[in-house]
């Protein structure tokens, strides 16, 4: 299989806006965010008609191909209009952001099991749910660490010096 030529392509291109490597991850985030955002609304809507079976198979990559490729018309639609961007750049964004969180997407559908839930009968609102917990997968999946990875530290209490060893004040000079 060939690889594609896009990397080098996104490379040249962040590099002449300007931007440095920190701030590109914080639009690839934007980015991915409105992708999932707009496949989550076709989704849902497909789910709220009662197309249980048609979004467990669009997401098993099973579906009729008709009904993908009016998904995925749709799903374009609203990712371009979630952009505010214009013409052949919209065009060639979406194309590559929108086939990168689907994958991402059905990689964590597959193996979460929920396909299996959507095919067993379940109410609108159970699958509802099951929807939103795919878009939170597919999430940590797309971003692992969206924070700055801080965490809080238990309250512990303080150690104790050792038997010879010179006493010290609060600021940290011996007594």
């Amino acid at each position: 299989m060939k690889t594609p030529a896009l990397f080098p392509f996104v490379a040249r291109a962040a590099r002449r806006t300007g931007l440095t490597a920190w701030q590109t991850g914080r639009l690839f985030r934007q980015l991915a965010a409105r992708a999932l955002d707009a496949v989550q609304e076709v989704l849902r809507a497909e789910i709220e008609k009662g197309n249980f079976k048609l979004v467990a198979d669009f997401l098993a990559d099973k579906a009729v191909p008709a009904a993908r490729v009016l998904l995925l018309e749709r799903m374009s639609v609203r990712l371009l209009a979630r952009l505010g961007l214009r013409g052949a750049l919209a065009s060639n964004v979406v194309g590559w952001v929108l086939p990168f969180v689907l994958e991402k997407m059905v990689g964590v559908a597959l193996k979460s099991g929920l396909l299996d839930k959507l095919k067993a009968n379940p109410t609108v609102g159970e699958a509802l749910g099951r929807l939103d917990e795919l878009r939170r997968s597919a999430w940590h999946v797309l971003v692992p660490d969206p924070g700055s990875s801080a965490e809080l530290v238990e309250d512990e209490a303080p150690a104790k010096a050792p038997a010879g060893a010179p006493a010290q004040l609060p600021g940290g000079g011996p007594a």
